[in-house]
C-alpha cells in the first residue's frame, strides 16, 4: 500500500510540472489546479505547519511570482517595476526588471518560537536609458503555525542590495540617492504619513556606504496566513490568506 502511494505522489508531482512549464507557472491554470488539488490528497505529511525537518530549507520557487502588476515576457521570464517587490519602499520605484528567481529560506530563529519567512527575489535591470544591474531584493518575515496547517506570517522590513557580480559604481549611481519625504507629491507624502502611523514604518534612510544595501523596516508589520496544502521532502505548495498558490521546490 505505501508503495503504491509513493508512485501516485511520484507521477502527481511530475504531472504538476509539466502543467506548470506548459503554462509558464500559472496556478490559476485550470490543469495546474487540477494537478495540485490532486497532489494535496496524496499530502504525506501529518500537520505540516508544525513540522520544522521538512519546512526548515531554502525553498525555491517554481510557479509564477506573485506580486502585483506583473507581466510575462516572450522568454517566459516575469517582469515587474521595482516598486512592485517591496512595498514602494525602495527608489526608482518605476524602475523596470525580471525576475531571475525567487528563494525563500526557511530557519529557526533565535527563541526557537518562531521561523523566518524571508522572500528574496533576484532581479536584473530591463530599463534600457540605465546600466544593467542585478540585484536583490529581500523581504524579511517571520512566521509559527497557528494550526496543524496554516502558519501565521509577518512581514518586517526589507533590504535592497546589490548581486556579488554587479559593478557597484552603476549600482551607486543609480539607488543611493534615495528620495526624501519633502521631494514626494501629496498624494506619496500621504501615504507614507499612514504608513508610519499604521505599521509603525520607518522608510529608507539612505544607502548603506559600506554593505551599498537599502533597508526599510516595519514595527507594527501586519500579519497573514498560509495555508500549506502540501509538503514532502522535495516539494512545498502553499496557499495565502488571498488565494494565491505557489509551488516550492527544495533549492
Amino acid at each position: 500500500m505505501v508503495l503504491v502511494d509513493t508512485e501516485e505522489r511520484t507521477s502527481a508531482k511530475t504531472a504538476l510540472r509539466q502543467v506548470l512549464a506548459a503554462c509558464g507557472g500559472n496556478t490559476k491554470d485550470k490543469a495546474v489546479i487540477g494537478a495540485i488539488d490532486k497532489l494535496s490528497q496524496l499530502n504525506p505529511t501529518t500537520a505540516p505547519a508544525r513540522n520544522r525537518e521538512l519546512l526548515e530549507h531554502q525553498w525555491l520557487l517554481i510557479s509564477a511570482p506573485n506580486f502585483p502588476g506583473g507581466e510575462q515576457l516572450a522568454d517566459g521570464k516575469n517582469a515587474y517595476t521595482l516598486g512592485r517587490l517591496a512595498f514602494n519602499m525602495f527608489q526608482p520605484t518605476g524602475l523596470k526588471l525580471v525576475i531571475d528567481r525567487v528563494l525563500q529560506p526557511v530557519l529557526l530563529l533565535g527563541d526557537g518560537k518562531q521561523q523566518s519567512h524571508d522572500i528574496i527575489v533576484e532581479f536584473t535591470t530591463i530599463d534600457q536609458s540605465l546600466p544593467q544591474l542585478r540585484g536583490i531584493v529581500r523581504n524579511q518575515g517571520v512566521c509559527h503555525p497557528i494550526s496543524d496547517t496554516v502558519l501565521q506570517v509577518q512581514f518586517t522590513g526589507g533590504i535592497l542590495a546589490p548581486h556579488p557580480s554587479t559593478n557597484i559604481k552603476d549600482w551607486q549611481a543609480i539607488f543611493a540617492e534615495q528620495r526624501q519625504f519633502s521631494q514626494k507629491n501629496w498624494k506619496e507624502k500621504f501615504m507614507s504619513s499612514f504608513l508610519k502611523l499604521l505599521f509603525g514604518l520607518v522608510p529608507p534612510q539612505g544607502i548603506n556606504p559600506e554593505t551599498n544595501e537599502v533597508a526599510f523596516t516595519m514595527k507594527r508589520a501586519p500579519k497573514g496566513s498560509l495555508e500549506i496544502l502540501y509538503l514532502d521532502e522535495e516539494l512545498r505548495i502553499t496557499r495565502g490568506q488571498k488565494g494565491t498558490v505557489l509551488v516550492c521546490q527544495r533549492n
